[in-house]
């Protein structure tokens, strides 16, 4: 194996197990409030840490990147992690729980900002598609197998947090293992004001910014709230994990042949066909949520539809943009993927609290149907250029 191979090798495990801990963390804590009687608002107000975290930071990573390099800023990333982690069990507030997913989120964000870039700047242009792709499918695999480890709190309530926190702590140690580099210097004036770089790529692209802002929604109401909302259903804790792992494993399964279809029929259609059947399974789960098997088969067969949307909402904004316009549009895509993970446990926790027993999936269905018409109508299929 040559060293850019290891090198790959090893970013993709970091970030795999960055997305086992996001994975896990979600449910594992909404089932543990939930056990202690906590408020569904407060509880989905409390997942929140961790993309306020994402936010936060994400004005002043960019710049340590350029002076330090990739390295420092991964083991910055992972330290956080693993310490976050290893924390939880020692004390247990809502409060001290939110702060300790406030710093992951910031941790999470400058793992996979340090990693992504490195991939991206350091692999052929041949080669980029395939290498992005198993990167994503990494954090989708760990992503999925991390509510599978929430009925360990049958066991431990402490257990699951410390297995994370050993397994994060085993794949940052990996990065030891290869040799820092730095991005290329900026060409141009790096201190001109990216107001107008701001406003030109909202212009131009917003409306590839809903699918990651889609995405972000429901990636984490359903992990933070589904479980809320199952067990008031009576679901076993272990088959709620499972239903949860099936909307990840969906959207593994469909990653490359929708990437494939979009190069093909174009994103546009492709992200509103995907919408639209989201919702038509979301709706169908809302009728038959007394069954736990079939909302588990709803919730893979919707994750098939739009699990892979911060993608194709990437490569979409990529159709749109002009190209000197590239790197804020990804900025603002990974901007509005945090907003809809802010929107999803807020919305998604007053809801509850007005209706404690009652059309969560049909909620999900009427905001990806809302979407999809909105992308219908005001979407474009091609590059406009400045």
């Amino acid at each position: 194996m040559s060293y850019e191979q290891r090198r790959f090798t090893i970013l993709v495990i970091i970030v795999s197990i960055s997305g086992f801990s996001q994975g896990m963390l979600l449910p594992l804590i909404s089932v543990i409030f939930e056990g202690d009687g906590v408020s569904s608002t407060l509880n989905g107000l409390n997942a929140t840490g961790l993309y306020i975290g994402t936010l936060l930071i994400s004005p002043f990573i960019e710049q340590p990147l350029r002076k330090y390099g990739y390295k420092p800023i991964i083991l910055f990333g992972g330290a956080l992690v693993f310490m976050s982690l290893f924390l939880f069990p020692f004390w247990k507030s809502v409060m001290f729980w939110f702060i300790l997913r406030l710093l992951i989120g910031i941790g999470d964000h400058a793992l996979h900002f340090s990693t992504q870039t490195w991939i991206t700047s350091t692999t052929a242009t041949h080669k980029l598609g395939k290498s992005m792709s198993i990167y994503g499918i990494s954090f989708g695999v760990g992503f999925a197998v991390g509510p599978l480890f929430v009925p360990l709190i049958k066991i431990s309530e402490s257990f699951p947090f410390i297995i994370s926190s050993a397994l994060c702590l085993l794949a940052w140690s990996l990065i030891f293992f290869v040799k820092n580099e730095k991005p290329e210097a900026l060409a141009g004036d790096a201190n001109e004001s990216g107001i107008k770089r701001y406003s030109l790529a909202i212009k131009y692209g917003w409306i590839a910014f809903l699918p990651p802002f889609v995405y972000g929604f429901l990636e984490s109401s359903l992990n933070a709230l589904f479980p809320v909302y199952a067990l008031r259903k009576d679901f076993d804790v272990a088959f709620v994990s499972i239903i949860l792992a099936g909307f990840s494993i969906g959207a593994i399964v469909m990653q490359f042949p929708l990437g494939a279809l979009g190069d093909k029929m174009g994103r546009h259609k492709v992200i509103v066909s995907g919408l639209f059947a989201g919702s038509i399974f979301f709706l169908i789960g809302n009728f038959f949520e007394h069954s736990e098997l079939f909302v588990a088969a709803v919730f893979f067969c919707a994750g098939m539809c739009v699990g892979s949307m911060f993608s194709l909402g990437i490569t979409y904004m990529t159709d749109l943009t002009p190209k000197e316009l590239l790197p804020t549009g990804n900025l603002l895509c990974g901007i509005f993927f945090s907003l809809g993970s802010l929107t999803g446990p807020l919305l998604g926790g007053l809801y509850l609290e007005v209706f404690p027993s009652s059309g969560f999936l049909f909620v999900i269905s009427v905001m990806l149907l809302t979407v999809a018409v909105v992308i219908l109508f005001f979407g474009k299929s091609k590059k406009i250029a400045i």
